[in-house]
């Protein structure tokens, strides 16, 4: 028990005053905190505490995925993907593919060349892929044969659901990358159900921005302008922005997609001196584009986001380059909005705002002198206890105690966790555990100090007996603590974080530092009987 090394003692110090200096940051008035930010090396983890929605304020929106669009969306995949198979295959149908609301259908008269064209169909209709778990996704399309080589394509309501699932997961990375790019901290993105996804962005309180950044599509497609007299089947009229309120008939295939980009950056147009935008073609693209562009010299050139032309230049020479820029009357912040939108990439499908809320910091002020009373009322209440009823020993564990909040606090500084106002009630919890750890190896000293040990077999057996006890209960708490925060989400993660954070750390501060704290009193004050 007195024989408690060296090192030992230096590493518990160290550890103190690097978790002090972690946390001393987020005390710091802004100002002072910046310019500290700015002198320190890079390497340094100093950074502030990052506050949750719940006690900063931000925005607050819930973004569901458009399921029209995604049915829409599978229905003209594959009829150009059966368009491409009969093109690659030779065979001719009779009345072109036609389009229903739940598929598409098509008339194949000659039989021979209808089976042998099936299978690929069938394939197609299919969507044959398999999940993560090797199990076959559903079909995206039931397929049917009538009289006269009629064959049918419907879509499915589990290919659908599935597609949308897959949708949720896509948009979640890519709206992750768009509010990255805003510069806001800590945003939270998750799922919610099957086809919603919440995203909550802390200190952000211009919530028109983040719905512009969140519910466009940014779909970038190049299409050729539709010549007079093209096959009204092959041409689609879509608004032109240039010309409010006139349209432009452009052809449906695509000459090359927006994802294709490896970068898109705003800038000003060297003659105008117009917003523009600025991007840049990955090899596959950039030959693509040199192909069409040297194809087609003379003609105009459809610039289409999310179904609408905004720019449809000439093409006056090839360009070879794999770069190029989009004009359209834009704004700076209209450019940068969309040099964003592009290098973030494209969501998979249309999403719909079905709510949004605004959190004042005001409230978020109220959520924190709330937290704060709580803390310090809770706090104080433990230590008057532990000082009444332990003498010295409630000293020590008071300052293990105020070691294990700045602990806490330095955990979260490392991990970048952010801080919400469960998790502080995670915390002030946490306040009780450490000092309940306290308790029990108390307790036990006490109870061998009436049995007749002597003071060193007493305090001996008492950390020895209790640290059993102790590990026990912490770990069935860290245990409850990760199923919180692998099966919860938001405000439930938060009190998770700060939950398993004073778990690990009460062992720390509970038993190690209130042992060393012990050994050196008694080495230096030598009792005669323990003040317990």
């Amino acid at each position: 028990m007195l024989r408690f090394a060296t090192w030992k003692i230096a590493s518990i110090v160290a550890m103190t005053v690097f978790a002090l200096l972690l946390v001393v940051p987020s005390l710091l008035p802004q100002g002072a905190r910046e310019a500290l930010m700015a002198h320190a090396p890079s390497f340094l983890p100093i950074r502030p505490i990052v506050l949750g929605l719940d006690l900063q304020g931000g925005s607050h929106v819930l973004l569901e995925v458009d399921g029209q669009s995604v049915t829409k969306t599978m229905i003209d995949n594959l009829r150009d993907g059966v368009r491409r198979t009969l093109r690659d295959e030779k065979v001719a149908i009779s009345g072109g593919v036609g389009v229903t609301p739940r598929g598409v259908q098509l008339r194949i008269p000659d039989a021979a060349e209808r089976a042998r064209v099936m299978p690929k169909l069938r394939d197609l209709a299919s969507g044959a892929s398999s999940g993560l778990s090797g199990a076959a996704a559903p079909a995206a399309f039931d397929v049917s044969e009538g009289g006269d080589g009629l064959i049918q394509f419907t879509v499915t309501d589990a290919g659908v659901r599935a597609k949308v699932r897959r949708a949720v997961e896509q948009s979640i990375e890519v709206l992750r990358r768009r509010v990255d790019a805003l510069g806001t901290t800590e945003p939270n993105i998750q799922r919610q159900g099957d086809d919603r996804v919440l995203v909550e962005v802390p200190g952000l309180q211009d919530t028109g921005k983040l719905k512009e950044i969140l519910g466009t599509t940014a779909k970038l497609e190049f299409r050729l302008v539709a010549d007079p007299g093209a096959d009204p089947s092959e041409v689609e009229t879509l608004p032109d922005v240039e010309r409010p309120g006139a349209t432009l008939p452009v052809e449906k295939r695509v000459m090359v997609q927006g994802e294709d980009l490896t970068d898109a950056q705003p800038g000003f147009d060297s003659r105008t001196q117009e917003p523009v935008v600025n991007f840049r073609f990955n090899l596959r693209g950039g030959q693509r584009f040199g192909e069409v562009t040297s194809e087609n010299v003379g003609k105009p050139f459809a610039i289409v986001l999310d179904g609408k032309v905004i720019s449809a230049p000439r093409i006056l020479s090839p360009i070879t380059g794999g770069s190029g820029q989009i004009s359209g009357r834009f704004s700076v912040e209209q450019a940068n909005n969309l040099a964003i939108l592009l290098r973030a990439g494209a969501l998979p499908a249309k999403l719909s705002i079905v709510e949004e809320r605004t959190v004042g910091p005001g409230l978020g002020q109220d959520s924190i002198d709330a937290g704060k009373r709580a803390a310090y009322v809770g706090a104080f209440l433990v230590a008057a206890y532990m000082l009444a009823t332990y003498g010295v020993f409630g000293v020590f564990a008071n300052v293990a105690l105020f070691v294990h909040i700045a602990f806490i606090f330095a955990g979260l500084v490392l991990l970048n966790a952010t801080l919400t106002l469960p998790g502080i009630a995670g915390i002030v919890l946490t306040i009780g555990m450490a000092v309940d750890s306290n308790v029990l190896i108390y307790e036990r000293i006490r109870e061998e100090n009436h049995s007749g040990r002597s003071i060193v077999s007493s305090l001996d057996a008492g950390f020895n007996r209790a640290f059993a006890t102790i590990v026990d209960s912490n770990v069935t708490m860290f245990v409850a603590a990760a199923i919180l925060y692998f099966l919860g989400a938001g405000p439930v993660r938060g009190f998770a974080v700060s939950l398993a954070l004073g778990v690990l750390t009460t062992i720390v501060t509970a038993v190690t530092m209130t042992r060393m704290m012990i050994t050196l009193w008694y080495r230096r004050a030598k009792p005669t009987r323990l003040p317990i």
